[in-house]
């Protein structure tokens, strides 16, 4: 295939998706699995709301040089090397049947933060 014959956006090297991927013969595993995807499964009761949760950290970065300005048919232009500035916590959760979502951002990651925010889901 001729590099002219790539469409724009088809090659996506640093993309990946992430997966469970279960340990070989391992049925504790599965079964565990099975019951998280029953979940998905239930009917729509409207006393029981479905509330989905993920979290991620997000680490804040500072600039050591000042960005060049962008120029008429250029992009702005700023150094590679950066400052570590810390790290927030996030937590994101929503209801996709009840067309609701969240995200709390605290500055640890605690079991203590996880718990305040399932209390004040509730």
């Amino acid at each position: 295939m001729c590099s002219t014959d790539i469409k724009k956006n088809e090659l996506k090297p640093w993309q990946n998706e992430c997966w469970v991927i279960p340990p070989k013969e391992n049925a504790d595993f599965v079964c565990a699995m099975e019951d998280v995807l029953e979940v998905y499964h239930r009917d729509y009761k409207k006393d029981e709301v479905l509330v989905c949760m993920d979290e991620t950290s997000k680490q804040h970065v500072k600039e050591t040089r000042t960005p060049l300005p962008q120029k008429k048919d250029s992009v702005e232009k700023y150094d590679y090397e950066y400052e570590r500035n810390g790290v927030s916590n996030l937590f994101m959760l929503s209801a996709p049947l009840e067309g609701w979502r969240h995200v709390e951002v605290t500055d640890r990651h605690t079991k203590i933060d996880w718990a305040h925010l399932m209390k004040n889901v509730g």
